[in-house]
């Protein structure tokens, strides 16, 4: 990572927190109608255009 632009790394960041599950509290208020979240991804079966 010493080679990487710190714009991609702040972009690299971003994608890392955006990768994550539905809070417990969303789940609750819509009495689990949201359980999966749409943009969840994974980072062997997709590539970032970063």
């Amino acid at each position: 990572m010493s080679k990487v632009s710190k714009g991609r790394k702040i972009r690299l960041a971003k994608a890392c927190d955006q990768n994550r599950r539905v809070p417990q509290w969303v789940m609750v208020r819509t009495k689990r109608g949201v359980v999966n979240h749409p943009r969840r991804r994974n980072w062997r079966k997709s590539t970032l255009k970063v």
